[in-house]
């Protein structure tokens, strides 16, 4: 009798390699759609949804053609996984200075966490994040609504953060809204640039655009 042959076991992707681990993904998705997941990271970051093949996010995790529609019924699905996960995990960045009923908090020290924790995460996974920003439009409008209001609640939680500085008087706006897309949209931009081997530490950023967005704000 022929001997079995090994089926091919997952590897995570070189590309993402210190990046993204198997516990980013959480507990909701087994070994091997882990690893499909940061290869299709991967593979959209490099050559974008529309140009990546399934045989591209299986060769990138080391398993066959098909082994994607095991885990996922279409690409798209595993672009919405990394959405949902990658949304997700920006929200629980903003860390407590982001709930409402941490109203008593000092504004300031408020909206500098805030900004802190979207940068650092931004900084500590540039690759998920840039898919997050840049592959929106290859979702399904069902899909695209629930990513969209995960987005919105993002934009809230600065929204509220700045109004509370004007209502104390720290902060010096004319629009608060205007203002508040304007800092969320500059922690988020970094990932179009910032590459994890370059100079600046994820903390060095988080302090900078600290200071950048008390500026914007006219804060003391």
């Amino acid at each position: 009798m022929a001997a079995r042959q090994a089926r091919p076991r997952p590897r995570p992707s070189a590309a993402l390699a210190g990046e993204i681990d198997d516990e980013f993904w959480g507990p909701e998705y087994p070994p091997v759609a882990r690893c499909l997941l940061t290869s299709a990271v991967a593979c959209f970051a490099k050559q974008g949804f529309e140009a990546t093949t399934t045989r591209d996010i299986g060769t990138g995790a080391g398993l066959s053609t098909a082994a994607l529609y095991v885990h996922f019924p279409s690409k798209e699905d595993a672009l919405f996984a990394i959405m949902r996960i990658g949304h997700q995990s920006a929200l629980d960045a903003l860390g407590p200075a982001a709930p409402r009923n941490g109203a008593d908090r000092d504004p300031v020290a408020a909206l500098s966490d805030l900004v802190r924790g979207l940068v650092n995460r931004a900084a500590r996974y540039p690759t998920i994040a840039r898919v997050c920003q840049y592959e929106l439009s290859a979702l399904t409008p069902e899909h695209y609504r629930e990513i969209a209001a995960m987005r919105k609640g993002l934009t809230d939680v600065f929204r509220f953060a700045v109004s509370r500085g004007v209502a104390a008087g720290l902060f010096d706006v004319d629009d608060v809204n205007r203002v508040a897309r304007a800092i969320l949209s500059l922690g988020l931009d970094l990932v179009r640039w910032y590459r994890p081997d370059g100079p600046d530490s994820p903390e060095a950023l988080g302090e900078a655009y600290v200071k950048l967005a008390l500026r914007m704000l006219g804060a003391p």
